[in-house]
């Protein structure tokens, strides 16, 4: 197998935006980062949360951990664009601090979110136990699957991602799954090592969390990405962080779709490390439209 390990820099570069003003003039809460490109000439939703989550906590205290982060996408982004993110103030308590974003093009909002942090603190401790599935080493990569494929769009749609997947079930880049499971788990990690602290660490798994929440959906109703004439597209996403864990190490994401109707469907998801610890929560309805059978 061709070895797929990229540079991992154009994705560090595109999460950890910057200010746009100086300290102290009234551009000081707006940050602004370059876009990856994407196979469907918009940008991808899970850049722009991750974007987000990196811009609220460049407003935080660095003693407080983001835990949560809700957010509606409004409008399909331009990768063309540049995307500025208008941090608000709303909260510093004693333990917790929450932040409104604003993320624009042209002065129009794409996405809004609210992300709340918290300094670390003892509690209640408990989390549901990871499924029984194989080691990443004993499933296949993603990569190997679209070097494989003679679909122009499969092949399309795992490039320039930055990220490695390796799906437990047969994938949905081609053709759809033959058992209609409303449920599935992949295992991936970053295609390099990702430097930075644990705010960029989370915003990589809140990038990579977008990746494939919605293909429990579309396995439950006998559908691949490459569906001729099929739309897809977030409606809003929210994640919760319950432990520390790195993106650039193996992350297994266990999904499954509770309910599709009035052409919108529903996912849940919860990444596991390694060691089988529950280190995040997801949540993301969107749109699914599909040609009349």
């Amino acid at each position: 197998m061709p070895d797929h390990q990229q540079d991992v820099s154009p994705l560090l570069d595109v999460l950890d935006v910057r200010p746009a003003g100086s300290p102290g003039d009234a551009a000081a809460d707006v940050f602004t980062g370059p876009n990856l490109p994407h196979w469907r000439q918009r940008l991808f939703g899970g850049q722009v949360l991750g974007q987000v989550a990196v811009a609220a906590g460049r407003t935080v205290a660095g003693d407080r951990e983001l835990h949560s982060l809700h957010a509606y996408f409004l409008r399909p982004g331009d990768p063309a664009v540049p995307v500025a993110f208008a941090v608000e103030r709303l909260r510093d308590g004693r333990s917790f601090s929450a932040r409104r974003v604003q993320a624009t093009q042209n002065g129009v909002p794409i996405l809004s979110g609210i992300a709340s942090f918290q300094t670390p603190a003892e509690g209640l401790d408990h989390a549901e136990p990871a499924p029984d599935v194989p080691d990443p080493e004993d499933v296949v990569s993603d990569y190997a699957v679209l070097d494989a494929s003679d679909h122009p769009l499969a092949r399309q749609m795992g490039r320039g991602r930055h990220v490695e997947l390796r799906h437990v079930e047969p994938t949905l880049y081609a053709a759809p799954d033959p058992e209609h499971r409303a449920r599935q788990s992949v295992w991936f990690r970053l295609d390099a090592p990702l430097p930075g602290d644990d705010l960029l660490q989370r915003s990589a798994l809140a990038y990579a969390s977008d990746l494939s929440i919605l293909e429990p959906v579309l396995r439950r109703n006998g559908m691949a990405w490459a569906t001729p004439g099929m739309s897809v597209a977030s409606l809003d996403h929210a994640m919760w962080w319950h432990r520390p864990a790195r993106a650039d190490e193996w992350i297994l994401y266990v999904a499954e779709s509770p309910n599709a109707s009035g052409a919108r469907g529903l996912s849940t998801g919860r990444m596991y490390d390694r060691q089988r610890r529950l280190v995040a929560t997801v949540a993301q309805e969107g749109m699914v439209r599909v040609p009349a059978r």
